[in-house]
């Protein structure tokens, strides 16, 4: 026999679920198992957590950049008070619209005094939390979150952030830049100490003496005592009822977009939040059921896995389609227009947030777009009768439903 027999492609034609030629994937292998062989160095635990990877789907093709990262790998910053572990471009270099950031605050805990240069929207994933800000106005707001409720605070306004009992405060912060850090902060405490003492004294009408126990390095996060009653505080702060935009939107309590017995998608965009310049959605996946097949046109879409576990297929131009595995506290990312599923592939519901730097959420879904096509159309594009397009999902899902 030629050798070139020997190395022939097992799979010769395109067949239906592995239509590549050269063939790709584990079908690829039948009848020559020396060719899988891995002999060198292996993290097996870690290879255990992405078998869509190791092992890819027949239809997966090429590669592409990589769209997974995680705030478990993320080192984390800790304080008396709390701790922050962060997910930027540095670190995940397909996201260069969103960074991300996973905090916790004791009760009590304070994340001190400080503004960005960017905005900041956030997610309550457990506990309770008092916020401070200030509107463009100059008014303030002082509000409790509890979890699935978000806040927003636009670039350049100074806010705080406090833990409450009894569990404290844990949440994700997405900054609208890439690049932006948690470690890269204007703090209060740095501006004070680096601030003249008599540009102090006379800012204030105060004697310079009054500033010699401020402290002289930052905070950034640190214990203090819980909260009083909210509306004490937000007396003491002098709030205006009706005065500023809400600066909180209960989204777990919203209306869903979409909801059937595959799961929920629940939005926060401009329309139901006026303040916010990010759009949003909380996605429940049931067990067995699916994301659907869909893109975003207008914005990348920013993952953060909040339960359970899930894998997903980003197709490419190329064509390129990779598919990765993610489990809590992971994080994804695919670019605007890419078109990608989310499957359920525990046992338990699949929690996981979208999030848009964009004011609008958006997005096509694949059955919707067939179904508003001429059937003839469709049917010569993809070889499908008629009589079986007309029991397509007529219009978008958000989830698939559980048959």
């Amino acid at each position: 026999m030629d050798s070139a027999d020997i190395r022939a492609p097992h799979h010769e034609m395109p067949t239906f679920g592995h239509p590549d030629l050269p063939p790709e994937g584990m079908a690829t292998a039948d009848g020559d198992p020396a060719s899988t062989r891995m002999t060198g160095p292996r993290n097996q635990v870690l290879e255990s957590q992405f078998p869509n990877a190791l092992t890819a789907p027949a239809t997966d093709i090429s590669t592409q950049p990589f769209f997974w990262s995680s705030f478990n790998i993320s080192p984390r910053r800790q304080q008396r008070g709390g701790w922050a572990r962060e997910v930027t471009q540095q670190d995940f270099a397909i996201s260069d619209e969103i960074a991300g950031v996973n905090m916790y605050l004791e009760p009590g805990g304070i994340r001190e005094l400080h503004w960005h240069q960017t905005a900041e929207w956030a997610y309550m994933s457990r506990g309770r939390c008092r916020i401070t800000t200030l509107s463009r106005e100059g008014l303030p707001s002082v509000e409790d979150v509890e979890s699935g409720d978000l806040w927003f605070f636009p670039a350049g306004l100074p806010h705080s952030l406090q833990g409450m009992g009894p569990d404290g405060a844990e949440f994700v912060l997405a900054f609208d830049d890439g690049e932006q850090s948690e470690s890269n902060t204007l703090l209060l405490t740095d501006w004070f100490a680096h601030t003249p003492p008599e540009v102090l004294a006379k800012n204030f009408g105060v004697a310079q003496e009054a500033f010699k126990d401020i402290p002289l390095h930052n905070l950034w996060i640190f214990p203090g005592d819980e909260p009083g009653e909210l509306e004490a505080d937000q007396s003491a702060a002098g709030v205006e009822w009706g005065a500023t935009s809400p600066v909180i939107f209960r989204l777990s309590r919203s209306e869903a977009r979409y909801e059937n017995s595959g799961g929920s998608i629940r939005i926060a965009d401009s329309r139901n939040y006026p303040l916010t310049t990010v759009a949003a959605a909380l996605t429940i996946v049931q067990p067995g059921s699916m994301r659907e097949l869909h893109w975003h046109p207008n914005a990348d879409e920013w993952q953060y896995y909040l339960q359970g576990s899930g894998r997903m297929t980003v197709f490419n131009t190329g064509p390129h389609a990779n598919t990765t595995d993610f489990k809590a506290g992971d994080v994804g990312l695919v670019r605007r227009n890419l078109g990608h599923y989310v499957e359920n592939t525990g046992d338990e519901p699949l929690i996981y947030l979208e999030t848009f730097r964009s004011e609008r959420y958006e997005e096509v879904s694949l059955a919707n777009w067939l179904s508003h096509l001429p059937p003839a159309l469709v049917s010569q594009h993809l070889n499908i009768p008629a009589d079986v397009l007309a029991t397509f999902p007529r219009g978008a899902q958000g989830i698939v439903p559980l048959r």
